[in-house]
């Protein structure tokens, strides 16, 4: 045995088919200067066991698709991840993914294969994002190996960013619901927090036009001079 070898993980058991499908997905976008209409993006959601960003897991996952200045209802994803070994805590309570449903959810590699097919070179948008991404991330590099680099973008920042008179920073998808008096039937699944997300950011592409940002580039980089900004304040 090599000094250290003990050290590294496992080595990733993936059938043939699922290595060829990793091997085919396609390069990481980077966000360029086509207007935010002809962008193709992918607004996703995931449920988990809880919100410990090391220790719990991708549950299930929601996504649609919003294309052409609207949402592509032809475009949407969801599956339920099957998890053995797993305790479920009091989030079971929000989204409902009892022990018979994870436990006849799909294999998460192939899962997890099905996203990152359907969301293709495309862009991600989540509220509260970073969470999303950490969690995909992991996921996706305990499963597969792979290492997710797409563009993911915050929902919970444009909001605030588009619409201060709004003054309600640091508030939750709801807030904003309320707020623009959307008519959301359905929430706490990953699939219908996806599609509230994605009515939410189509009033703020509006917004966003209105305001001189025309890009994905250009919006990604006044998100990150917004944040700047909020991070100077706060000191």
């Amino acid at each position: 045995m090599k000094l250290f070898s003990w050290l590294r993980p496992a080595a990733l058991t993936l059938t043939v088919a699922q290595q060829q499908r990793l091997d085919q997905l396609p390069s990481a976008p980077t966000l360029g200067e086509c207007s935010l209409r002809e962008q193709r993006w992918v607004v996703v959601d995931l449920e988990t066991t809880g919100l410990n960003l090391n220790k719990d897991v991708v549950l299930s996952i929601g996504a649609v698709v919003i294309e052409d200045g609207a949402i592509d209802f032809s475009q949407q994803f969801e599956q339920t991840l099957q998890r053995g070994n797993h305790k479920l805590g009091p989030s079971v309570l929000l989204h409902g993914l009892g022990p018979s449903a994870i436990a006849a959810g799909s294999d998460p590699r192939d899962a997890l294969l099905d996203f990152m097919e359907f969301v293709g070179d495309s862009p991600l948008l989540a509220f509260h994002a970073p969470f999303d991404q950490h969690m995909l991330g992991r996921a996706l590099k305990d499963s597969l190996g792979y290492r997710l680099q797409h563009p993911f973008l915050d929902v919970a920042d444009m909001a605030p960013l588009l619409c201060p008179q709004a003054n309600i920073r640091e508030a939750g998808l709801d807030d904003w619901i309320n707020w623009f008096k959307l008519q959301v039937f359905e929430r706490h699944n990953a699939s219908a927090d996806a599609m509230a997300t994605a009515e939410l950011v189509l009033i703020l592409f509006n917004r966003a036009r209105m305001q001189q940002i025309h890009s994905p580039l250009n919006l990604q980089q006044r998100l990150s001079q917004w944040k700047r900004r909020q991070q100077s304040h706060s000191f």
